[in-house]
């Protein structure tokens, strides 16, 4: 890992990674949410996620926050989420920027080829979405009722999270990153970054409930301070992933570098 990633700024690529999904997070999430939608009904999202709106905390505003989210996305028409489908596919021409930059730098059509491998993650939306929400009434029912129950909602919460995260980080660096990694390789450190971002995850749901001016920085603005703090929690989560994907890659490389010498030694 350390050598793949000797002498990249892997900040910057973070960074990179994190502008791309700035544009492209909030309407691959509306495209997630309709698609949820018009599989199983608006009636049963809100059912499902009506509970974890009461359980987040409140204290920076992030009920709200989700909850509008949600409402946009159900009321979504099918020419708007024909509109958000560009700006969705943003982010994986983003990651397979970043992950070609990294190893492999005459990689062709990056952008349309991120783009194309992030399609098939926007089509399996409304499966690992509800599969999602199905965990979110007994995890959240679990925290509000306090004690050493909260404690198994954040186990429950942070293991739905992981098992959902699984197949899109193994996508990702299956398919959207250039090259073909063996799939044990790409299982186990797919797994295992998965869980790293669960953990990360429920660290910024504990970001939300410190009672944060996040206007201070910015003259009061308290909307430029929000956005701010979400774009830190996804560029730490962004590092995450470049650091799975570099450790993917170093266990894949050793093969493909150690090849061309033993076919000279055999030539010898």
């Amino acid at each position: 890992m350390f050598r793949l990633l000797r002498g990249k700024d892997v900040a910057l690529h973070a960074a990179a990674i994190t502008f791309y999904s700035g544009i492209a997070l909030i309407p691959a999430a509306l495209l997630a949410i309709w698609l949820t939608g018009l599989t199983v009904g608006e009636d049963r999202v809100r059912r499902l996620t009506g509970l974890t709106l009461a359980a987040l905390p409140d204290e920076i505003g992030a009920p709200r926050a989700l909850g509008a989210l949600i409402d946009a996305g159900l009321a979504l028409t099918p020419l708007f989420a024909l509109a958000s489908l560009l700006p969705a596919t943003l982010y994986g021409e983003g990651l397979r920027r970043a992950f070609a930059s990294l190893s492999a730098p005459s990689d062709r059509l990056t952008g349309w080829r991120g783009r194309l491998a992030w399609l098939p993650l926007l089509a399996a939306a409304p499966a690992l979405l509800l599969a999602l929400f199905l965990a979110l009434p007994t995890t959240s029912g679990l925290w509000l009722r306090g004690g050493w129950w909260s404690v198994l909602a954040v186990v429950l919460s942070f293991l739905s999270c992981w098992l959902v995260l699984t197949p899109m980080v193994i996508w990702v660096f299956r398919y959207v990153a250039p090259g073909r990694p063996s799939w044990l390789p790409t299982v186990l450190i797919g797994s295992f970054t998965a869980a790293n971002l669960a953990g990360f995850l429920h660290g910024a749901v504990l970001f939300c409930s410190f009672p944060l001016d996040l206007g201070v920085p910015f003259g009061g603005f308290t909307e430029v301070g929000a956005t701010v703090a979400i774009g830190l929690w996804l560029y730490l989560l962004h590092t995450v992933l470049l650091a799975g994907f570099a450790v993917t890659h170093a266990v894949k490389s050793p093969s493909t570098d150690d090849s061309p010498r033993l076919v000279s030694i055999t030539e010898g």
